[in-house]
């Protein structure tokens, strides 16, 4: 599953298996070392339109325990909310090949 956007696309099987990892994560904050490394080596990117702290907070701890680097942007005050949209080039460190001359 990619993305869960309503509990009703869930049959019972993928409910019970949400569950159960649910619980595994849970008994690691029991372990001395509390992170996992799903996602070591990976940033996280928190886009958030409006203010949420709470929300914030939560999202950022939960991309941390599972040992990522993580980024916040809140749009308000930024130029997103100017109009501005919020994309960048795809590969912006490439360059286009050119031969010697």
């Amino acid at each position: 599953m990619k993305h869960l956007l309503s509990t009703r696309d869930l049959d019972r099987d993928a409910a019970v298996r949400i569950l159960d990892v649910a619980e595994d994560m849970a008994a690691t904050q029991q372990r001395e070392v509390k992170k996992l490394p799903t996602l070591r080596g990976k940033t996280v990117v928190n886009l958030f339109f409006e203010d949420s702290t709470r929300t914030r907070i939560s999202f950022e701890a939960a991309a941390k325990r599972l040992s990522a680097d993580v980024i916040s942007f809140a749009a308000k005050g930024s130029s997103v909310s100017k109009g501005s949209r919020c994309r960048t080039p795809r590969r912006p460190w490439r360059r286009s090949a050119r031969t010697a001359s």
